[in-house]
């Protein structure tokens, strides 16, 4: 399974779940233009020292993520919108090992034409009187209901 953002607006839930990826060997696509100055300096700070171990692919926009994820279809297969805008769980959904879940900006989400590109969009049930959940935390909400589906998380070495 992989995970992307797009175009995020906060470096440090950027680097938070880069380190997320690293400790749970999950994929990160960050999809640009990001919302603050991407750089290894910001990253590290964000991120601290589990960026050596991260896999992470950056694009330059939704399209070149599009095309990129049609060269490689067998690393990257639906995509599943987490969103405020859904009607199903994401609790109910069945995750497939190489769904990716695809995360909006903080400020504002997804556009349309990225809604409407989704395979899948799920939401978090939460409080109706809630506006959102802090991106990275649903992202890690999702990310382990995937891993839990597909038995994806790493072994424990005892």
């Amino acid at each position: 399974m992989r995970l992307a953002l797009y175009q995020p607006d906060i470096p440090q839930n950027t680097g938070t779940l880069l380190r997320l990826g690293a400790c749970l060997d999950v994929s990160l696509d960050i999809i640009e233009p990001c919302g603050f100055m991407f750089n290894e300096k910001a990253m590290r700070r964000a991120g601290m020292d589990y960026l050596e171990f991260s896999k992470c692919r950056r694009h330059n926009s939704w399209q070149d993520f599009l095309e990129y994820r049609q060269q490689h279809s067998d690393e990257y297969g639906r995509i599943v919108l987490l969103t405020t805008h859904a009607d199903k769980s994401f609790v109910e959904f069945e995750f497939k090992p190489n769904d990716i879940i695809l995360m909006g900006r903080e400020s504002a989400g997804v556009p349309e034409n990225v809604h409407q590109t989704a395979d899948a969009r799920l939401l978090i049930p939460m409080n109706p009187q809630a506006r959102s959940i802090n991106m990275a935390i649903s992202a890690a909400m999702a990310v382990s209901e995937c891993l839990r589906q597909i038995n994806g998380f790493p072994t424990i070495n005892k």
